[in-house]
């Protein structure tokens, strides 16, 4: 059985963007959660700001988080912010060490 996959995604809103991420990314979670394999997939602003968005993700498998990123809710998420993203989302890949219980020692 293959490890889960947790990706925090980091995405900054052109200004004056910042009300179409935030939607579009909104939109689309009902379809993501649906996803086979989706075992997190939440949505954060970095406190403070307005235009910083954090995506955390987790996924069942690698082979998941690949059918993910090739599906139909990520190019119409693709679609929609083509012109409303600052640059090309930062992807931080983690590696669990659980610590304690395993529903809060990891995610």
């Amino acid at each position: 059985m293959s490890e889960p996959v947790v990706l925090v995604a980091t995405m900054v809103a052109k200004p004056g963007q910042e009300e179409l991420v935030e939607k579009t990314f909104k939109e689309a979670l009902p379809a993501v959660h649906a996803e086979p394999g989706c075992l997190l997939y939440a949505l954060h602003r970095k406190a403070g700001t307005t235009g910083e968005f954090v995506m955390i993700e987790k996924w069942a498998s690698q082979d998941a988080l690949s059918a993910h990123m090739k599906g139909a809710a990520m190019r119409e998420i693709g679609v929609a912010l083509a012109q409303a993203l600052a640059g090309p989302p930062d992807a931080l890949f983690l590696d669990a060490i659980p610590v304690g219980a395993p529903e809060s020692g990891a995610i």
